[in-house]
């Protein structure tokens, strides 16, 4: 099964981990996605910004676009991996990410894909 570590934050989050040691976050990823890739668990990973985000709605057939990633949340999405394995083990390297120790990390299954009608 396929699933996405999605990995929240926010800026008091961010100042934690800083102040932890940005070297041991990064070490701590690179240790992991090592671990995954041997594994054969590991299929994408990657962190996100807010530089030139939007949140876009279409409202009476016109899109409405604001800026920046802030719909209603505490948290903002900052990253995810996506891995190949059973939701015990997604469990397992969720809680092992350096970020799950200052904010969510939320485990989604993916979902299967669309049927192509064409394939009806």
């Amino acid at each position: 099964m396929k699933y996405m570590l999605l990995i929240y934050g926010n800026s008091e989050a961010w100042e934690s981990m800083r102040a932890a040691g940005m070297d041991e976050v990064y070490d701590a990823h690179r240790a992991l996605v090592a671990e995954m890739r041997a594994a054969g668990e590991f299929i994408a990973a990657d962190g996100l910004t807010t530089a030139g985000a939007r949140v876009v709605q279409p409202q009476d057939g016109v899109p409405v676009v604001t800026d920046g990633p802030f719909t209603e949340a505490k948290e903002l999405l900052a990253g995810y991996y996506l891995v190949e394995c059973s939701l015990e083990r997604a469990t397992e390297l969720a809680v092992r990410l350096p970020e799950a120790r200052f904010s969510p990390v939320e485990i989604r299954a993916l979902m299967t894909a669309i049927p192509d009608q064409a394939a009806d």
